[in-house]
């Protein structure tokens, strides 16, 4: 069993986690989440990857307004692609939005009915 996960899809490498600090020569004490406390949180370096700087890992804030109950509306920008599901004996009309806040490569596909029904200024 492996971090909670029993069969072979089980991931083998799970993180990154921070190093906090160096416990001997090839130990180190890492920063667990509190979901892996049963864990413990020294690991010999063998056991260790080191971690491969990824671009798109960094996440840029922006300024978001909300509401009184903490939360936000996410408003369409463009509708990039159609596409129709099928399935056994029925087809579901697809939609992929573009979100105000987020780029291309976060799009969603949406239903298109509702899509149609919530932003009729897109079509």
């Amino acid at each position: 069993m492996r971090f909670g996960l029993k069969g072979k899809l089980s991931p083998r490498f799970i993180g990154p986690f921070e190093i906090l600090e160096k416990v001997g020569d090839v130990t180190y004490h890492l920063a667990l989440p509190s979901y892996l406390s049963s864990i413990h949180d020294v690991f010999h370096v063998s056991l260790l990857r080191q971690y491969v700087v990824d671009e798109s890992h960094i996440l840029h804030p922006t300024e978001v307004q909300l509401d009184p109950d903490f939360s936000y509306v996410e408003i369409p920008l463009m509708i990039l692609d159609r596409k129709d599901k099928v399935l056994c004996n029925k087809c579901i009309p697809l939609v992929m939005v573009q979100w105000q806040r987020r780029g291309t490569e976060e799009a969603t596909w949406e239903l298109e009915s509702r899509m149609r029904a919530e932003n009729p200024e897109l079509f």
